[in-house]
């Protein structure tokens, strides 16, 4: 007699439901709606009627044009790459430092936890933490100048734009930097430890063993980390509003907080922001893109053309073969 088969799979879209639910309500509608309002004329709080420009591109005209938004992406991209620089450096060599088999680090977890922890403070904490540390005209940073002399009175580092877009870039390498170590960390272990333990044997010193076998091993994992911070910096908000609120005269304005600014601050653009936050996806998969493509692996890529080639050429092959069979 045969058994009915049973399918489990019902229970598996059952159990999905109430994330699809929650997702096409809190994101997927949200998204659809902002790109519907980019094209329209609504503004306002409360305000649910709108009408769709004559010129639905009028938005992006003015936002493009807007030399504040032109200004907050020129801060964007130079705040993220004050602190990814440094990130990534930084990283690379703590993650070397801690997989090297010939150091053999003791207390590794403890270290790990220490460089990770500032990933896992909140952003109005460590907002906060600056606000005092950078305090006029009294705070720890001005009186430590102030003691070695290196300072004839209490500076003002909210008032100077490139002060404070430094100690902004400073706050965000501190916070994700042991992030991108532990990324990398596990990128190294994945190698295959034979490739290091010939190297050693070959005599191959640590440098060399860093440039040759591990910084080609995880192009991958390099990739990963460098289009995710891409899209982290181009819409860094917290640590620029918390801090500074954009200020002194726009230096920390982010594109984040000049499309918040655009939506929630005097006239409520609420079509305004939505055109500038479809301006700035578009920006970031453009980047993202060329950032692929640049980091693509080209050993793969030509094995995967000799591969299509050869499958190709033996099709070819087989057809004339039975082409000539049949005459």
């Amino acid at each position: 007699m045969q058994r009915k088969s049973v399918s489990y799979s019902k229970y598996g879209y059952i159990f999905s439901l109430p994330f699809v639910a929650a997702f096409a309500v809190f994101a997927a509608w949200p998204l659809i709606y902002t790109v519907i309002i980019g094209f329209t004329d609504l503004r306002g709080i409360g305000k649910v009627a709108f009408h769709f420009l004559a010129n639905p591109f009028d938005n992006f005209k003015t936002i493009i044009e807007n030399p504040s938004f032109q200004k907050s992406l020129y801060t964007t991209a130079l705040i993220w790459i004050m602190n990814f620089i440094p990130q990534i450096v930084l990283g690379f060599l703590l993650a070397a430092w801690f997989t090297n088999r010939r150091l053999n680090i003791k207390g590794q977890g403890a270290y790990k936890i220490l460089i990770y922890m500032p990933n896992i403070i909140t952003a109005a904490s460590i907002a906060i933490l600056f606000n005092v540390l950078f305090g006029y005209p009294m705070g720890p940073v001005n009186d430590i100048l102030q003691s070695l002399g290196l300072t004839s009175g209490p500076e003002n580092f909210t008032l100077m734009k490139w002060n404070a877009r430094s100690v902004v870039a400073f706050i965000q390498f501190w916070m994700w930097y042991g992030n991108t170590m532990i990324v990398l960390i596990a990128g190294i272990l994945g190698i295959n430890p034979s490739l290091f333990e010939s190297a050693e044997i070959d005599g191959a010193s640590s440098v060399q063993t860093f440039f040759r076998i591990t910084l080609p091993s995880v192009r991958t994992i390099l990739l990963f980390t460098l289009v995710t911070s891409l899209i982290g910096g181009m819409q860094m908000f917290d640590i620029p509003k918390l801090y500074l609120l954009g200020g002194p005269d726009q230096a920390t304005q982010t594109a984040a907080v000049f499309i918040y600014n655009q939506a929630f601050s005097g006239s409520y653009l609420y079509n305004r922001a939505a055109a500038a936050s479809m301006i700035l996806f578009i920006i970031i998969a453009i980047l993202s893109s060329i950032v692929f493509y640049i980091l693509r692996d080209k050993d793969a890529i030509r094995l995967n053309k000799q591969r299509k080639a050869l499958i190709k050429n033996a099709k070819l092959r087989a057809r004339l073969a039975e082409e000539g069979a049949s005459i």
